[in-house]
Order: C-alpha cells, then structure tokens, then sequence
C-alpha cells in the first residue's frame, strides 16, 4: 500500500484532513513577484512570435504529437499548435485568435506588441507604479493613439470597376507569406472572390459564399477562382460523361433507397418467392424514384446520401449521370450558385425546383485517381470557389491560410476603405504622438504614456532587425524624418525598396 503523503489529523467536528508533507517548502508567489512571473510566461510567447514578423519574417516549423508537420509565420496557427501550459500564456493564445476571427490578419503584430507592452509595464513596477495606474495609463494612450490613427488614414474609393487599390494592399498582406513568388494573382483571386459575393449597397461580405477547395499537384500559379463550386466527388458511375452542358440539377437530401418503417423492425424471408417479390418491390421503387427525377426534367442528380450498385447502374441505364455522398455544406452552396431548392422528399420534386449550371465537368488530377467535380457558369455567380494548387500538402495548407489573410483585408476594406501604411510607419507616428502627449500630462500616468510609446516603436524594430537592418539606427533615422517631414508614410525599408509607404503602395486597412 502507497505511503499517504502526509500526515492524516481532525478538525474539531472530527472531519479528517490531510496536512501535506514539507508544505511550509512549498514555494507561493505573491505580490510584484507573481506578476513579474505572468509578464515572463507572456513575453516569452511574444518572443517566439518576433522573428515571424514582416516579409522578411522566417516561417515555423510545427511538429504535432501525431507527427503532422506544418510550416507557417501565421501568428495564430504558431499559437494555436504550441503547447502551452501557463495560464497568461494561453491568454496571448487567446488575443491572437480572437484578433483572427474579428480581423483576419495582424496575428503576430498584436502578440508582439502586447508582450512589448508588458515588458514595459514591468519596468515601471519596479520604479514603484502601482500596476492599476501602469493600466489606466495604458488605457489613455491607446484611446490616444486610436484617434491619432484616424488623423493620418488616407481613404480610396472601393470600386468595382478600379480594383487595383484593393489588389495592392491585398499584396501587401500576402508579401509576408511562403506564397509571396506569385502574390500578385493571389491578391487578384482573392479580390475578385470578394467583389464577387460582396453587397456594396449594405457594405457587407457573406463569407460563406466563398470556399476555398485545394488538390496536391500542379503549382501554386495554377490556382484559379472558379464562378462556381467545386466539390471533392465524381461522378457516380465511371461511365457517366464526364463534361455537361446546360444541366438541370435535382439536390436531393433524401436516400435513393426503398422507404423504411423508421420504428424498429424485422423482416423475415421463409421462401424463395418472398425474396424474389422484395426485390421486385426494390427495383419497382428505384425506378419509380429515377423516373420522378426524369419527369421534373433533371439532367443530374446531386444526392446528400448514398445509393447501392443497382441503383447507379439503373441510373447508367437510364442515363441519369448523378454525384452521390456530398457533404451538407457543399449542398447548400449548390443551391446557392445554382438559383435550386433543396428537396426531402421525391414527391415534392418539380420543374420550378430544378437549379441551372452551365457546364459541369469533373476533373482528373495526374496520373492518381484523384477526381473534383466543377459547377459553373451558374444561374447565381455569388458563389465562388478559390481553387488552390501546390507541389504538397504542406504547401496548400499555408496557402489556404494566406488567402484567408487576403480575403479578410479586403472584407475589412470593403467595410471601411481607410488605410494606414506598412512597415511600422503608423506605429512610428503613433509613438510620436504619444510621446508628445505625455509632455501635457502631470500625473503619474505620463510614465504610462511614454511606456506605451516606446512599446509601440517594438513593431519597427522587429521588421529592421528580421530585415537585417540596424534596428536602432534604422528607427532614429525614419523617426527624425517623421517628425522633420511630417510624413506618416515613413517606414522601415524592408524590401529595399523606399521608406514611403504612399509611393509603394504598402499599406493596411485602418480596422485592422
């Protein structure tokens, strides 16, 4: 029997408890020293993030306890897959993610910059500060620096028929990824899949119209925007056509099976007539259900559910080419794009039911047996789909990841077309704002102020030194020709190309 780890005593009710052995050894952080502690478990997480930022930002190689590898600089994709145990680190987890769903890109900045922030918060405890006043402070200069960011936004006007403001900052975004050889026409995919779905009128992008498929196979120029969907089937029977024209499609969501009583049953078989007199019921109904999809006028059938072999080859038979096992997702966008309704029953099958696709044609990937089914020129052109190339898994995942990116900054453009320009030039001017405002403040919080301020120059630094640049001489000098030029452009030449943000067209959206 196990030894108990301590010793066992009673209260004066006479409930037992356990007095743990070498307790008064035990170590508890109280105080300064506990945050001081949390600050650690946060900043090494910003720390691990840094070196990911910018286009010369390198890639993490990520490991899973399945032996899944992923490569990426995607901020929350590196968080998301480490595993973190203290419990302010998961909350930085938690701010990437969230800046993720409610963004789409700026996932490694906002870590960075946050592990910045409390890297300065701890240098003002130890000068004294009571934290709640570091806090408050804080408080202030954001709300400080947000109004300052309004004030140096440009605005462009999102049109439809001028897309290139909207290409170049989506290029921008993609600059920082393993995609970046050919970003241009990922940034064009990418806008024309939002301009496709996007409601100009309410300002708004319905995310789900967009699917994002990819086959290993090809390369990444391969990727293209299909007016469309596609799906990850073929076609039922592998002597169905495989290219149609000017189809009528029934989406079905019930099985192409003989009704079932839906309570429990047993069917007892006792002769050989009785057998033959169930299969003739069996082939009657997939008959009768075949030719109800013919009479509505149907020239393919997309079926939620299975069928067995006899059905597909009544089907081959009846030349009825039909796509069996799509997923519900997949069914909804169908009817979407093809202006159809989704039927439960084969009674309620009709005319008016039936969507419309131009051509529907199935494809074959090399020398596998890998197949995709392609709808298009659809009655309804909302619906798109970006179909995405590569030489690898790994390689389509990212770029997955980096097209997303893409499509949220063009959401968020389209939504409010205010930019602020790249390479740490908003996060300079920023600084310089603050700092400027801490110089008008008595209190204790202009050490607050000027905290935040040299929190905020962390951005540009980290883009100079993952650049190879002097980081600090490379600051000085673009914060000089801030505040000499009073140009808010000014940023950190990354690509060796000109610090003016405005003449490069490197530039983020404002909400972002």
């Amino acid at each position: 029997m196990a030894s108990m780890p301590g010793s066992l005593a009673f209260d004066e009710y006479g409930r037992p408890f356990i007095i743990i052995r070498d307790q008064q050894n035990q170590k508890r952080l109280t105080g300064n020293d506990a945050i001081k502690s949390h600050i650690l478990a946060a900043r090494s997480i910003a720390s691990t993030l840094k070196t990911s930022l910018g286009p010369k930002g390198l890639d993490k190689m990520m490991i899973s306890s399945d032996g899944d590898v992923t490569v990426t600089n995607d901020g929350a994709t590196i968080l998301k897959m480490m595993d973190v145990d203290h419990e302010i680190a998961k909350l930085m987890v938690q701010l990437s993610q969230s800046q993720d769903d409610e963004i789409g890109d700026g996932t490694t900045g906002v870590v960075v910059l946050a592990g910045a922030l409390l890297e300065q918060a701890e240098q003002l405890i130890d000068k004294g500060i009571h934290p709640i006043r570091i806090a408050d402070g804080f408080e202030l200069a954001a709300q400080c620096a947000a109004k300052h960011l309004e004030t140096i936004s440009d605005s462009f006007p999102v049109d439809k028929n001028d897309l290139e403001p909207l290409i170049q900052t989506a290029m921008t975004t993609l600059g920082s990824k393993i995609i970046n050889k050919c970003h241009r026409q990922m940034a064009e995919i990418a806008v024309n899949a939002v301009m496709a779905v996007a409601d100009m009128e309410k300002r708004d992008v319905n995310f789900e119209l967009i699917k994002v498929e990819g086959k290993v196979g090809g390369r990444l120029e391969d990727t293209v925007l299909v007016r469309g969907v596609v799906i990850d089937k073929d076609f039922s029977h592998p002597q169905m056509p495989k290219v149609l024209r000017d189809v009528k499609l029934a989406i079905l969501t019930c099985p192409f099976e003989p009704p079932k009583p839906k309570t429990k049953h047993k069917l007892d078989v006792t002769s050989v007539e009785d057998y033959k007199a169930l299969r003739k019921y069996e082939q009657d109904k997939f008959s009768e259900m075949v030719q109800q999809v013919k009479d509505a006028g149907a020239t393919l059938a997309i079926c939620q559910w299975g069928f067995d072999d006899e059905a597909n080859h009544l089907l081959l038979q009846r030349e009825l080419p039909a796509i069996r096992w799509v997923g519900g997702t997949e069914i909804e966008l169908i009817a979407i794009a093809t202006g159809g309704r989704i039927v439960p029953r084969f009674e309620e099958l009709s005319p008016d039911k039936l969507g419309y696709a131009g051509l529907v044609r199935e494809l074959q990937f090399g020398t596998t047996k890998d197949r995709m089914l392609v709808i298009e020129e659809c009655k309804n052109s909302r619906a798109v789909t970006i179909f995405i190339r590569g030489g690898n898994k790994m390689i389509i995942e990212e770029a997955k990841r980096s097209i997303h990116d893409a499509v949220c900054v063009v959401r968020n453009l389209v939504q409010d077309n205010r930019v602020v320009y790249g390479g740490g030039a908003s996060e300079i001017s920023c600084a310089i704002a603050v700092s400027k405002e801490a110089d008008k403040i008595s209190s204790l919080e202009q050490y607050a102020f000027r905290a935040f301020s040299d929190a905020l120059e962390n951005i540009p630094i980290a883009l100079a030194e993952n650049s190879g640049l002097s980081p600090i001489h490379t600051l000085t000098e673009i914060k000089a020709r801030h505040i000499k030029e009073k140009n808010p452009a000014l940023g950190i030449d990354c690509m060796l190309k000109g610090t003016n943000g405005k003449e490069e067209f490197c530039c983020h959206p404002l909400i972002g």
